[in-house]
């Protein structure tokens, strides 16, 4: 088959797969902004070209009906034998008629490799590794492999120190404040520490803005942008009674010198606070609640409503230490966790897994098949796949 129609044939797969992800809301942001570019004319424009059957025709038909779960000894029962390269064309303008109702605009990049069942085993846990993004906009890529430094800031791949010295003394002297911001993504966690002695473990998909220096006995203020966060607060008592507060969406935290961790993630409705040592007071839309030792408090973003609840605190933070650590959460919640640690995306093809309540310890640095064999041998799912980075759970 020619190099031009084998390229063809490549592109009706993947165009097929993505427009079927984006329909079932199981597309990536990254997708569904592609998608939204697109024309109807666009994506009938891999079906445009008249093949010619042959060998390798045939093989790349058996991938098409493989992925769209059809069966071709059912149709042959019936003594009905369609023309292959019309259903395949007949699946993509279809599902083309419905993108024409709500897209429009620009040329899409397409030839991409078609999905793959993987072996899980070579999905590895997550490392050391985040995004530090200067002032100036410089950005400076931080694993296990490089190191960074400066008069300011110095790195050895797996935490990063801000010179304490930097904080100012003689207010008459300030300078613009400068903030940074250390980005965490998915399959990776990191450390800082602040310029005040702050320290703050980072998560998987979670973004810290800090200020590079702090104003001796202002109020010590970081951005949670997103994600999750541990902090360790350097006690106000050594920086002439400053108060530390961390803004995240619709809340602060305010502490004198504290340990507590706040969950925010930009695809969940709540935001969690758990209180570790100390006393901080939350602020949520002038509702404010002090938090002592072991309670959580929960802000549902979707209509504001506050409530605390006594937590087992080392369950909450567990993370921090190399461990996952389920009290009963609900199967897709504990995927969540899952995804973001091991960068994958997570799909149920039966639903009624998702509400399943787990209980277990689980370790960060075991491969993903080991973690899901766990969760299988308790009979929790049935089997599961992995396609390219996909996991479907059955």
């Amino acid at each position: 088959m020619k190099d031009t129609n084998k390229r063809k044939w490549l592109e009706l797969i993947w165009v097929t797969k993505l427009l079927e992800r984006y329909f079932n809301d199981r597309a990536t942001e990254e997708e569904r902004h592609l998608v939204n570019s697109w024309t109807p004319e666009e994506i009938g424009a891999a079906t445009s070209e008249n093949l010619e059957p042959d060998a390798d025709t045939e093989r790349l038909w058996e991938s098409i009906v493989t992925e769209l779960n059809l069966n071709t000894h059912t149709l042959k029962k019936k003594k009905f034998q369609p023309n292959i390269y019309a259903v395949a064309a007949s699946v993509v303008l279809f599902i083309s008629v419905s993108v024409m109702l709500l897209k429009h605009t620009t040329t899409p990049e397409f030839i991409q490799p078609i999905e793959k069942i993987v072996d899980s085993k070579s999905i590895l846990a997550g490392t050391n590794k985040a995004i530090l993004t200067l002032e100036d906009g410089t950005e400076v890529v931080l694993t296990d492999q490089t190191n960074y430094k400066t008069n300011q800031v110095e790195s050895n791949g797996e935490k990063i120190i801000y010179n304490t010295a930097s904080s100012h003394h003689d207010t008459a002297s300030i300078p613009e404040i400068k903030y940074n911001y250390l980005t965490v993504p998915r399959g990776g966690q990191y450390f800082v520490k602040l310029a005040d002695g702050s320290e703050v473990w980072l998560n998987s998909e979670s973004q810290l803005k800090f200020p590079t220096a702090f104003i001796e006995g202002k109020t010590r203020q970081v951005e949670l942008v997103y994600g999750e966060a541990y902090f360790d607060v350097s006690s106000s008592k050594k920086h002439a009674g400053a108060k530390f507060k961390v803004y995240n969406k619709n809340q602060s935290v305010e502490v004198l010198g504290t340990e507590f961790n706040i969950k925010a993630y930009r695809d969940e409705s709540k935001i969690y606070t758990t209180l570790v040592e100390g006393k901080v007071v939350v602020d949520s839309k002038n509702n404010q609640k002090d938090l002592i030792p072991n309670q959580k408090l929960t802000l549902d973003l979707l209509n504001n409503n506050v409530t605390v609840h006594t937590v087992d605190v080392q369950s909450e933070i567990s993370w921090r230490d190399g461990v996952f650590s389920f009290k009963g959460d609900a199967l897709k919640d504990i995927m969540k966790v899952i995804s973001r640690w091991y960068d994958i995306d997570v799909q149920f093809e039966n639903k009624d897994l998702e509400n399943i309540k787990f209980k277990g310890v689980l370790g960060k640095q075991q491969n993903l098949t080991q973690i899901l064999e766990t969760i299988k041998t308790l009979s929790i799912i049935k089997s599961y796949n992995l396609y390219d980075k996909t996991l479907i759970l059955k």
